[in-house]
Formats: structure tokens, C-alpha cells, sequence
């Protein structure tokens, strides 16, 4: 192999590592603030987007 296709594997290697890490991150960020947003809705906690329209 050369030390051109060497670097490019690499290349692709390190870019494939790298974006499943964000992927993993994103996915685990995603699972915690549907927890969070879960415990403070069981706690009572309301959005201020849910105010009841009083007519």
C-alpha cells in the first residue's frame, strides 16, 4: 500500500471515529434531557408554552 492510500485511509478512518462519536454523544444527550424533561413533568413542572387559552 501506498503512502498516499495509507493517508487517505486514515483520513476516512479518523472522519468515521469521529462523526459516530457525535452521533453517540448527540443520541446520549437526546436520552438525558428526555429524562430530565420527564422527571419535571411527573414533578408538576408545566411549560410556559402550555398556558390554557382562557376565553
Amino acid at each position: 500500500m501506498s503512502a498516499h492510500a495509507l493517508f487517505v485511509t486514515a483520513a476516512y478512518a479518523i472522519t468515521a471515529v469521529v462523526l459516530a462519536g457525535l452521533i453517540g454523544w448527540i443520541l446520549l444527550n437526546q436520552r438525558a434531557r428526555r429524562r430530565e424533561l420527564a422527571a419535571l413533568e411527573a414533578a408538576g413542572v408545566r411549560r410556559r408554552s402550555d398556558k390554557a387559552v382562557k376565553p
